[in-house]
């Protein structure tokens, strides 16, 4: 390994994605920083997000992998270093092996249309029980 050189596959993938996750935060910290000063009399309510659903989650992390599989990445690690669970991967294993027939039979349009598509399908269908803390999951 020589100077400057990541100490294993996937390194840099993580720094960038750290980076990104850093830079988001702080635009997020610096926009929402005195939401919650408003007076009683100024009128403004305070509009709070909810956390996303896990079908939400799934359908990011999961198109976003599908998305660079296909584009010729390759994935470090196992699905958990992806930051996926065992369901989220068997998932994207079914859609890259259908994008990836798509893209040979109909274009690359096609098959991120095909991703897109099946990931949401599969992702509702995966988590229409809930989350690990409730539903089926008990």
């Amino acid at each position: 390994m020589g100077r400057g050189e990541a100490p294993w596959p996937g390194v840099a993938a993580r720094r960038l994605l750290l980076g990104a996750l850093m830079a988001a935060t702080a635009v997020t910290t610096v926009s929402c920083g005195n939401s919650g000063d408003q007076g009683a009399g100024s009128g403004g309510s305070s509009a709070t997000t909810d956390p996303p659903s896990p079908t939400e989650v799934c359908v990011g992390a999961v198109g976003r992998w599908a998305r660079e599989l296909l584009a010729g990445g390759e994935p470090y690690g196992d699905y958990q270093s992806m930051g996926l669970s065992n369901r989220q991967y068997g998932i994207l294993r079914e859609v890259v092996a259908a994008a990836r027939a798509a893209e040979r039979d109909r274009g690359d349009r096609a098959a991120r249309a095909l991703i897109d598509r099946r990931v949401r399908e599969a992702c509702e269908e995966q988590y229409a029980g809930g989350g690990p803390s409730d539903g089926p999951w008990q």
